[in-house]
């Protein structure tokens, strides 16, 4: 068996995978193009694994163990999208900035407050 077929194969896949973890809004497409880059991967050390004819077969096991990392990826990114969608109501990507870091939030507080609230030697900024 050639190496060059699944390896441009796994390639092509990959950049799929790419372009649609740049180019989409919707968190699920996200999540599959996450998916589908792994299965380039896992394609890539299968096609190894038989080119190599390795005994003790390393690229199917390293596979297997992918398959299940990618599983419980899946699963608890479709349980944060589905819990997301249900209090924002959208899955898109870019609406999605209020699950930032909070430390930025904080000083917008304080200057609501007034400077009394702050506490002494500290600026309000």
């Amino acid at each position: 068996m050639h190496l060059v077929y699944p390896a441009v194969l796994a390639a092509l896949l990959f950049a799929i995978g790419v372009y649609g973890l740049l180019a989409r809004r919707n968190a699920i497409l996200v999540l599959m193009s996450v998916e589908l880059m792994l299965n380039a991967v896992n394609l890539n050390l299968v096609a190894f694994d038989a080119w190599l004819r390795d005994a003790l077969h390393a690229g199917q096991a390293l596979t297997l163990f992918t398959i299940t990392v990618a599983a419980a990826e899946i699963g608890l990114g479709l349980a944060i999208v589905l819990l997301v969608f249900r209090t924002r109501g959208t899955a898109d990507v870019d609406r999605l900035t209020e699950l930032g870091d909070r430390a930025a939030e904080v000083p917008a507080q304080a200057t609501e407050q007034g400077a009394d609230s702050a506490p002494k030697g500290q600026a309000v900024s």
